[in-house]
């Protein structure tokens, strides 16, 4: 991966995400009630404004001319790590 463009690292990490929070979702709608459709669907979250002490998870910037709001909520979810697991091996043996 020494040669590799951060971009295309980037978005073959991000789409490895993507497609392993999908088929999680998919995975927990198709099971029945239980441990295991619990297991699918627990998810881990991220916010940017919530780390700074925002209740609304998004950073407000109030000029009194312009006001700016930022904000990144990630979620991961089992198979979300898998896929971006999966994403990065793939990467490693693809130039």
């Amino acid at each position: 991966m020494k040669n590799r463009n951060i971009s295309i690292i980037t978005i073959g990490l991000f789409i490895g995400a993507i497609i392993g929070g999908v088929i999680g979702n998919l995975m927990g709608w198709m099971l029945p009630e239980g441990v295991v459709k619990d297991f699918f669907l627990t998810s881990i979250n991220f916010d940017i404004g919530s780390s700074i002490g925002n209740e609304e998870s998004i950073i407000v910037i109030d000029f009194k001319i312009i006001t700016l709001k930022f904000g990144l909520s990630l979620s991961f979810n089992f198979t979300s790590i898998i896929g971006l697991a999966t994403a990065y091996y793939i990467l490693r043996f693809f130039r």
